[in-house]
C-alpha cells in the first residue's frame, strides 16, 4: 500500500519575508523562491518551508502544510479521529486546501496539487 502524503512544507511564521529569505533559500539548497500572496498574508515557498508574514490574527497557526495525491482519505481519517475541518476544501493558487484541527490541538494544512 502506498502513501497518500506525497511531501510534508514546515509552515514558519516570519515577521520580516524579505530578511527571512536568505536563510530559509540556503537551507534548503539554493532553490527557486516562489512568491504568493493568501489573503492578507505573503507567502514564499522555498524547498520544504513554507514563510508566511502579514497580520495572523485572523489565521489559524499551523504545524505543516501536507501534500497529498487526494483530499478524500485525508477527509476520512479526520473524521473517523473527530478532527474538526476550520476551512475548505478551497480552490488556491497551488491545488485544493483544507485546514484542520487534530484532536491533539494541532492544525495542519492539506494540499491536494492540480492534476
Amino acid at each position: 500500500m502506498s502513501s497518500n502524503i506525497r511531501a510534508m512544507i514546515a509552515d514558519v511564521e516570519v515577521k520580516d519575508l524579505d530578511a527571512a529569505i536568505p536563510l530559509y533559500r540556503e537551507l534548503a539548497g539554493d532553490v527557486e523562491v516562489r512568491r504568493f500572496p493568501y489573503r492578507d498574508l505573503e507567502l514564499a515557498w522555498m524547498g520544504p518551508f513554507l514563510l508566511y508574514s502579514g497580520p495572523l490574527d485572523k489565521h489559524v497557526s499551523q504545524t505543516a502544510t501536507v501534500i497529498v495525491d487526494s483530499l478524500v482519505p485525508i477527509l476520512k481519517a479526520l473524521s473517523n479521529a473527530g478532527a474538526e475541518v476550520l476551512e475548505g476544501p478551497d480552490e488556491v493558487p497551488k491545488g485544493t486546501r483544507i485546514l484542520a484541527r487534530h484532536p491533539d490541538g494541532s492544525a495542519f494544512e492539506y494540499l491536494q496539487p492540480p492534476t
